[in-house]
């Protein structure tokens, strides 16, 4: 277990290095700049500004200068709010994104694995082809259709939900929810049905069913810690997908988080904004998939 650590940690050290260096590269190579878009300013005053984010120094010089702050957790300030940090706007709207990415991971576990494991017990009747068709339309429709979609019904033509914001109404958290968590739902509902129809094959079920067990008893006890292991295995891609998700969901709901932080960063050109929460997503991403592996090697023995 140790061994898995240390090697996911050192795998991690050049995955964050390129992700710096490629969202360094790609920002400064957009046209304009952060400041392109304020009210005219004299060429004075625009070479003030420059020098103050030290942005007509050498692209290299740059680099390093802010390589050299990541390292001591310096993401500089942002261009768009020079009063505030870029950690400052990371920490303000990360709980809020956090909030809704754990409502939507526990939306899809429990609609997923229970569909999954209904659907394996069931196989080849209604109740296994109607969940799955069901799910692989659920992972065929992306959250920027399904948001505006729900939006129009529950919200306009029924007037039963909110539409924006985040914890002012009643009710306003459920609609973002199930734009974010369905296709990761309709993901777990297969992982489970795939993994639970494996290990229903496999003689230790035989031998319990011989057994006289009941059969929630088999399901449940001996089946289901087997059946879960793809979909274990799948939570750390997930909470990173729903993460990088919540950029749209955010966006279409009006919600105040992080991921709109960087959606309108990269309309202001906030450079610093940019590379910081590129750099905290690719972080949050790398641990959240090492907790995901730790998990998966404590049930499975065999992928330590």
């Amino acid at each position: 277990m140790f061994n898995l650590i240390l090697q996911r940690l050192f795998t991690a050290i050049p995955v964050l290095l390129a992700v710096i260096t490629l969202t360094f590269v790609m920002v400064h190579s957009a046209p304009g700049g952060p400041f392109d878009e304020d009210k005219a300013v004299s060429p004075e005053v625009m070479e003030k500004l420059n020098e103050r984010y030290n942005l007509n120094a050498p692209l290299m010089e740059q680099y390093m200068d802010y390589l050299g702050g990541v390292l001591v957790g310096d993401f500089g300030p942002s261009f768009r709010y020079p009063s505030r940090t870029v950690s400052e706007l990371i920490f303000t709207g990360l709980p809020i994104t956090f909030e809704l990415a754990l409502y939507a991971i526990v939306f899809a576990l429990f609609l997923g694995i229970g569909t999954g494991i209904i659907s394996a017990l069931k196989k080849n009747t209604y109740l296994d082809y109607i969940p799955m068709t069901t799910a692989m339309m659920g992972i065929c429709v992306p959250s920027i259709i399904l948001g505006p979609l729900l939006t129009l019904i529950f919200g306009i033509w029924l007037e039963v939900l909110p539409v924006s914001g985040w914890g002012d109404l009643a009710g306003d958290k459920i609609l973002p929810t199930i734009t974010l968590g369905t296709a990761y739902a309709a993901y777990c509902a297969r992982l489970t049905r795939g993994g639970m129809l494996e290990v229903l094959n496999q003689d230790f079920i035989r031998t319990a069913r011989a057994k006289g067990l009941s059969e929630t008893r088999v399901v449940l006890v001996h089946a289901l810690k087997g059946g879960l292991t793809p979909v274990i295995a799948f939570l750390g891609p997930a909470m990173a997908g729903l993460l990088a998700g919540s950029f749209v969901v955010e966006t279409i709901f009006g919600i105040p988080g992080l991921g709109r932080f960087y959606v309108e960063a990269a309309f202001n050109r906030d450079y610093t904004m940019i590379l910081g929460s590129s750099i905290f997503f690719s972080f949050m991403i790398i641990g959240l998939n090492l907790v995901s592996d730790l998990m998966a090697a404590a049930i499975n023995p065999k992928l330590r």
